[in-house]
């Protein structure tokens, strides 16, 4: 990945453009990277994953319809010999 100050960025932003378009590019400002330059397609594929992406939450921020869904669901009953082997 490519790095560059944010004035160079700025200067030079129809190079970057193109550049961007091979790999993505790190803008910095004050030796800290600010932000992440990326082409349309990285961009649309990023969307796709986090649309995808599961929500982790901790126990007491379920929402209150995880918490039914939890409460009403109930193990296949092909998995019984399971219950059985915790019932000893």
């Amino acid at each position: 990945m490519l790095t560059v100050p944010s004035t160079e960025f700025a200067k030079n932003f129809g190079h970057y453009r193109e550049v961007v378009q091979a790999e993505p590019v790190a803008v910095t400002s004050h030796n800290r990277v600010t932000g992440y330059f990326i082409s349309r397609k990285e961009f649309e594929e990023l969307v796709r994953l986090k649309a995808r992406a599961t929500n982790a939450y901790a126990v007491e921020d379920l929402p209150e319809e995880a918490i039914q869904a939890l409460a009403s669901s109930r193990m296949d009953s092909r998995h019984g010999p399971l219950n059985d082997l915790l019932a000893d």
